[in-house]
């Protein structure tokens, strides 16, 4: 009567193929076995990646046996280095697990803790892989689309494997990130030394000033691994280039003066830069997906474009970035450029013709004369026949476009990778903007400093003179499109934190303070600093 019943419940966990065989064991490894998979199918229910992988298994477990001792070790191992990818320690502490290994008497504490490790391998997998958080949860315009990996098929392939390569294998394989990690080693290191030593104190320092508080800025650019060691007490030629070195690393106007910004810059702390190595982990593991061989790197914070090749940064220049207003504000997100247009129109978003132009008609229907208004067939309508008063942001009818020229809103050339965002690069008549040490202008769009070049160093996988090629497109005034042969990948990114190929640290502002919403997410989720000796 008692095998029966066992049989009936096997029957149900099991499926009727697997009674058989377990009826053939002796009566207590059978109870064993038989309570065991039962308990694990009932702790795995209310999850269907987990239901489906150890239904596949037949219930058998993967980390409670004698067996499993390498794959166990190997998680545990990898738990407690959660820490070193700037993760939550908490949330995978192996202390608590452990003993419930070793506590786990009964079949239905052993399935407990064998579906337990299971969730918490998977919950770790995807966390040092694709980041701990949402990007659009802490942003809205963080619209980056983060690459999951199947949590199922990411145990299929652990179970397969060496437990120690592939948690080794999990997290970013880019050199930024293994950059990023090890600066975040050495300043959790530095913390532990007592930091940076004292701020300086007080307001402008320059060339040629003398007393205390040039003795701190000497001793806060030695501690920082700006400037040589040094006895001096004056702002010598010596600290005038550890400063514009300082500068460089930090993305400020390098005129070796520590200015009110230089020195709020030095005076950062060694844990907030940490907070935005960490942030810029988390954020390498959002991208964690082939940049491109060729592709092309916009940093918002760092106000430039780069075009890379095989890791190397075969081109740059100054950009402009949407100002830090709710609806200006450039967003982050990769594509792929596809063509330029030369001698563009600008087709005035809808937002700027209801926000920004449409009062100005209503004050004065031939201001903006610049721009053409034109109806839903594209006709160009005649502005004393229109009162402009009638309409408002809901109902205005018309469309606006600025033919190509000179003082074209796009300038000369537009370099397009198409997306709902409505977001692209392109050149400026205003130059002048780009001489500002913060380049927070436009409505969103990514404004050039050297469009020409740009262009050049795209057309010159395709064309034999792509300067040429340029020009004379150019000097028809026509508008064109030119596409690009080989498309090229384009991201537009968010760094305040990021390395030189050499290793060194570049940091910036938080133009749009999304880094801060960022590090108080982490926080929430466990991230914390530390300081490590050793």
């Amino acid at each position: 009567m008692r095998n029966i019943l066992r049989a009936t419940m096997v029957r149900t966990w099991l499926g009727c193929a697997a009674v058989a065989p377990l009826l053939l064991a002796a009566p207590v490894a059978q109870a064993q076995v038989t309570d065991f998979r039962q308990a694990v199918a009932q702790a795995a229910a209310s999850d269907a990646d987990i239901a489906a992988f150890y239904r596949e298994r037949n219930y058998e477990g993967i980390w409670s046996g004698s067996a499993d001792r390498n794959r166990r070790n190997a998680l545990m191992a990898a738990f407690a280095a959660a820490g070193d990818h700037g993760l939550s320690t908490s949330r995978y502490d192996p202390a608590p697990i452990t003993a419930r290994l070793q506590a786990a008497t009964t079949p239905a504490e052993q399935a407990s803790v064998e579906v337990e490790l299971t969730r918490l391998f998977m919950q770790y997998a995807r966390d040092v892989q694709t980041g701990m958080l949402v990007p659009s949860q802490i942003d809205s315009s963080i619209l980056r689309e983060v690459p999951y990996r199947s949590r199922l098929s990411t145990i299929r392939a652990f179970v397969q494997s060496n437990p120690d390569s592939f948690l080794r294998a999990l997290p970013p394989s880019s050199p930024e990130y293994t950059r990023l990690m090890r600066e975040k080693l050495a300043m959790e290191r530095l913390l532990a030394d007592g930091g940076w030593g004292p701020t300086v104190p007080g307001g402008k320092l320059e060339a040629g000033d003398t007393g205390n508080r040039v003795v701190a800025l000497r001793n806060r650019l030695i501690a920082m691994g700006f400037l040589e060691r040094t006895n001096t007490q004056t702002y010598d030629a010596a600290m005038v280039a550890a400063v514009q070195r300082f500068q460089q690393a930090h993305g400020l106007a390098i005129d070796g003066t520590a200015g009110q910004g230089t020195l709020r810059e030095i005076n950062a702390t060694p844990e907030s830069r940490l907070q935005s190595i960490i942030v810029a982990m988390e954020r390498e593991r959002w991208n964690n997906r082939p940049r491109g061989t060729r592709h092309i790197w916009v940093n918002l914070t760092d106000f430039t474009a780069r075009i890379v090749d095989n890791d190397v940064v075969t081109f740059e220049t100054r950009s402009v970035i949407g100002a830090n207003q709710r609806d200006r504000v450039s967003p982050e997100f990769s594509d792929v450029m596809e063509f330029m247009v030369i001698n563009p129109s600008w087709y005035v978003p809808r937002s700027i013709i209801t926000k920004e132009y449409l009062p100005q008609l209503q004050e004065n229907p031939n201001s903006v004369s610049q721009l053409q208004i034109t109806d839903a067939r594209g006709r160009t309508i005649n502005r004393a026949e229109v009162d402009f008063t009638q309409y408002t942001a809901s109902n205005f009818p018309f469309s606006m476009r600025q033919p190509p020229s000179n003082g074209n809103a796009l300038g000369l050339v537009k370099f397009m990778f198409p997306n709902r965002h409505n977001i692209y690069l392109h050149d400026t008549p205003a130059k002048s903007l780009f001489g500002r040490e913060v380049r927070a202008f436009s409505h969103g769009c990514i404004r050039l400093a050297d469009p020409f070049d740009f262009a050049y160093a795209l057309l010159a996988r395709q064309v034999a003179n792509p300067e040429e090629f340029f020009q004379s497109r150019l000097a028809t005034g026509v508008e064109q499109r030119v596409d690009l042969v080989e498309p090229v990948p384009v991201h537009l990114v968010y760094r305040t934190a990021f390395t030189q190929a050499d290793g060194r640290m570049q940091y910036r502002r938080d133009v749009y303070g999304r880094d801060g919403r960022i590090w108080n997410a982490l926080a929430r989720e466990g991230v914390a600093i530390r300081a490590v000796r050793g």
